[in-house]
């Protein structure tokens, strides 16, 4: 299996230092982004991949492979603000095809000055589709990562993505991620819904133990989980809550579920929204215990990665619709969690 690295994160001073000695005030983003088929144009898959190959039905070629890396490049440039003004300090990705394809995307112009790093490794699934993450090296450093394998015994032959483990310092502070892309609803949602709560029953592990290890370090859950915040493998598996004060030691905070709750989603399917792409919070990134405190929640639902006309008008601006090339984005907007260090949320609100 191949390894790579990635990190980013922002400075937001609210005063002028008053010595060099002065502890410094940061904004950090963690983001999450579902690339939707971020395929290179090789058929090295057989039936799964001939698709995407000039050959395909898509006739997948050099020239709509270099415009889907420039569009993803130039989405993630722009989740740049006034908080966060060299973007977010890690960045998790889905449905990329391999190392080489997240390459040519951290080399691309809109980022390529980030010089972001990458993590990744293999995974079995059959689409040959990958979870992985970028990173800002100036703001996060890793430490160690690992894959996690969801196998089912009464399922041999199944094969999913597997859990993405990243450990490193943001901003200096321990902290591990874990990035998913859970089972689809592939037959039906409530009949492959175990599925899920299969995948989330390892994620709860692999959290378990990283607390285990380090009760002081936060973990945030991200990834795009095919469910939403009150399907049964977030809420009760996981665990994740709608509210911050019902969060127990070593439970989640779920702050995209009351964003769902106002209408706001990550994706569309006959016209109801839903918000698979979540990032959860640890306990821990609450209250700052680990030096880290969670301040708020964003689903990037810009403009420009939005239709703006036809049947299909305000859902994500996609790449391909009825097997026609729309030179879009993706069919899910990209989501994102801000930690501050050494900052009041509230002060930072002020100065909104």
């Amino acid at each position: 299996m191949k390894k790579f690295f990635l990190p980013l994160l922002v400075f937001f001073s609210l005063l002028p230092a008053v010595n060099a000695q002065k502890a410094q005030k940061a904004v950090y983003g963690v983001a999450f982004y579902n690339l939707e088929n971020l395929f290179d144009t090789i058929n090295n898959n057989g039936k799964y991949d001939i698709e995407f190959s000039p050959q395909g039905s898509r006739q997948w070629d050099g020239k709509k492979y270099w415009q889907k890396q420039y569009n993803m490049a130039y989405a993630i440039s722009q989740m740049a603000n006034k908080f966060i003004p060299d973007g977010p300090a890690i960045v998790g990705i889905c449905e990329i095809e391999n190392v080489d394809v997240i390459k040519d995307l951290v080399n691309m112009a809109p980022i390529k000055h980030h010089k972001y790093k990458i993590v990744h490794y293999d995974s079995p699934d059959k689409r040959g589709v990958d979870v992985g993450m970028i990173y800002n090296p100036k703001f996060f450093k890793v430490l160690h990562s690992n894959s996690h394998r969801l196998t089912l015994e009464d399922r041999p032959s199944f094969k999913t993505r597997d859990q993405l483990v990243v450990t490193g310092l943001l901003g200096g502070v321990k902290i591990s991620v874990i990035v998913n892309h859970w089972p689809s609803r592939l037959g039906g949602e409530r009949a492959s819904s175990f599925l899920r709560e299969a995948a989330a029953a390892l994620t709860k592990h692999i959290a378990d133990s990283l607390f285990a290890e380090d009760p002081n370090a936060g973990v945030i859950i991200m990834g795009d989980l095919n469910d939403d915040p009150d399907n049964k493998s977030v809420k009760d598996v996981i665990g994740a809550k709608k509210k911050i004060s019902e969060v127990p030691v070593n439970g989640f905070y779920n702050p995209f579920w009351s964003l769902l709750d106002k209408g706001i989603g990550s994706l569309a399917y006959d016209g109801k929204w839903n918000l698979f792409d979540q990032i959860l919070v640890s306990q821990n990134l609450l209250d700052g215990q680990s030096k880290l405190k969670y301040w708020r929640a964003e689903v990037f639902n810009f403009a420009f990665l939005t239709n703006r006309s036809g049947d299909y008008k305000g859902y994500p601006f996609r790449t391909f619709a009825g097997g026609v090339f729309l030179n879009g984005y993706s069919d899910h907007f990209p989501t994102i969690v801000y930690l501050t260090k050494g900052i009041d949320g509230n002060t930072i609100q002020s100065e909104e």
